[in-house]
């Protein structure tokens, strides 16, 4: 076989249609094992396949000789590899699960399950419950339906008195004398000696509570 397949494949891609089957019918035409009856064969069979001559789509001439001069020995052999990327620990021990509950709800035992009495309760509200929506009702819809003319025009009158002149001085006194507690100095202070004194009591004394 001619050595053509790799720019015939990687050609494919940009070719459709006629072009493609001229361009097969150039690249093998030059094969020397090909005799004139199998390029007539196949010229037979791609023009049955395919449209007229005048149909095709025409050539342009700087790409039918690029084409016919191009140079399959500037292709590079590729190999392909296929990896296959076995699954995780994780992925293994998560699809065990999910097959196991799977197959736990596919051939679960319905005869295993107790016969049960379904009971619909539906209690009306007691009275309590009654009043109580009734007085909500009763708030909303007279928020809603309020009668403006109903109220009464009312002035509103803003004060801010300020404190008179001695409420103004004691408040400096008692701020005056916390900030001197606060910022005490101890270093002002004078070391002084305690004298602790008992002085035992005189004869009077003595006479006076023994005659009492």
């Amino acid at each position: 076989m001619c050595d053509h397949k790799y720019s015939i494949l990687s050609l494919h891609s940009l070719l459709t249609g006629g072009e493609f089957c001229v361009l097969n019918f150039i690249h093998r035409r030059p094969c020397s094992h090909l005799t004139n009856v199998h390029i007539r064969s196949k010229m037979a069979c791609s023009v049955s396949d395919t449209p007229s001559l005048k149909d095709l789509p025409k050539v342009a001439t700087d790409l039918k000789s690029q084409l016919e001069g191009f140079n399959t020995s500037c292709l590079r052999d590729v190999d392909t590899n296929e990896k296959i990327v076995l699954p995780s620990a994780e992925d293994v021990a998560t699809e065990k699960n999910q097959k196991s509950l799977f197959d736990g709800i596919e051939k679960f035992d319905a005869s295993r399950l107790k016969h049960t009495e379904t009971q619909e309760k539906n209690p009306l509200p007691d009275k309590d419950v009654v009043a109580a929506e009734k007085a909500h009702q009763n708030l909303l819809d007279g928020v809603e339906h309020f009668d403006k003319t109903q109220m009464k025009h009312a002035t509103t009158e803003e004060k801010n008195p300020l404190p008179p002149i001695e409420a103004i001085e004691a408040e400096k006194e008692k701020n005056k004398f916390l900030n001197g507690i606060e910022n005490f100095d101890p270093s002002k202070l004078k070391h002084t000696e305690t004298c602790e004194k008992n002085p035992l009591p005189t004869k009077d004394v003595i006479e006076q509570e023994k005659t009492a």
